[in-house]
């Protein structure tokens, strides 16, 4: 099964050398990667650049113009552009243990989307990654908050990992599906501008749709820097498009993937 792996990323460029490097490492390549920018400035550009002279890896520029925090279409000009059937995405700021790529993969299943988890770094902790080019942690590393989802475990996996449906802890930054499914819904909600909301919308269509919810415990595993929280000024609008799609049942958005495609 071949596997494109998103990146979404945002002017940060010391962090997403890290991501490339520990893409590098794993231990199941992704066919492709596709660099989902919204907007960064020239920095981005060349630290890809860069990265793509000294790699074997396929490094796609996915851009977009600066208009503010626009992360559903930026997603969706990337997931327009992947030439495989499964996507991974993730964030440009998670660092990504060897076997994140291998384990979602071998836990693909058709009529299912995969949902993973994060450790979260401190400040300082993050602070000391980006200066030292740090890629690799385990639960004894110093600096990480919920230490607990660092544990890399195929029992614990078992024993904790469930198929139910449900919102809660929905996030982009660690999701797979298939190509095929999230085009049946028209993809992310261009509508959505600014932080929040646009993730767990996506998902009700696909719940909606009959696509359901795998939560992985414990394989697949994914380091987050520590950064700012982003404004929520946009989060009441935001809320209402959520709340529209739940109460409409909702499995098609008008402003969607069909832009790109």
């Amino acid at each position: 099964m071949r596997i494109s792996l998103i990146v979404a990323t945002y002017n940060r460029p010391d962090a997403l050398l890290l991501v490339l490097k520990s893409i590098h490492c794993q231990s199941l390549q992704p066919n492709e990667v596709i660099i989902a920018d919204d907007g960064s400035d020239e920095k981005t550009k060349n630290l890809i650049s860069d990265y793509r002279a000294q790699t074997n890896l396929e490094i796609i520029h996915s851009f977009q113009e600066d208009l503010g925090f626009r992360a559903a279409e930026s997603r969706n000009r990337a997931i327009s552009m992947a030439s495989s059937e499964y996507i991974v995405l993730i964030d440009g700021d998670m660092i990504l243990h060897p076997e994140f790529i291998m384990n979602h993969s071998k836990n693909a299943q058709p009529g299912y989307f995969i949902q993973g988890s994060r450790v979260l770094l401190s400040k300082n902790k993050t602070r000391e990654v980006i200066k030292e080019k740090q890629i690799i942690f385990n639960f004894f590393s110093s600096g990480l908050n919920n230490r607990l989802n660092s544990i890399y475990s195929n029992f614990l996996a078992k024993l904790f990992s469930i198929n139910k449906n449900y919102l809660e802890g929905i996030k982009t930054c660690n999701m797979s599906f298939f190509r095929k499914d999230c085009i049946s819904v028209n993809g992310f909600n261009n509508e959505f501008e600014g932080w929040g909301r646009e993730d767990s919308e996506f998902i009700v269509r696909l719940f909606n749709k009959g696509i359901n919810r795998k939560t992985l415990k414990f394989l697949v595993i994914q380091y987050h820097l520590w950064h700012d929280e982003s404004d929520r000024g946009s989060l009441l609008k935001n809320d209402q498009l959520l709340k529209k799609a739940v109460d409409e049942s909702l499995d098609w958005c008008s402003f969607g993937i069909n832009k790109f495609l």
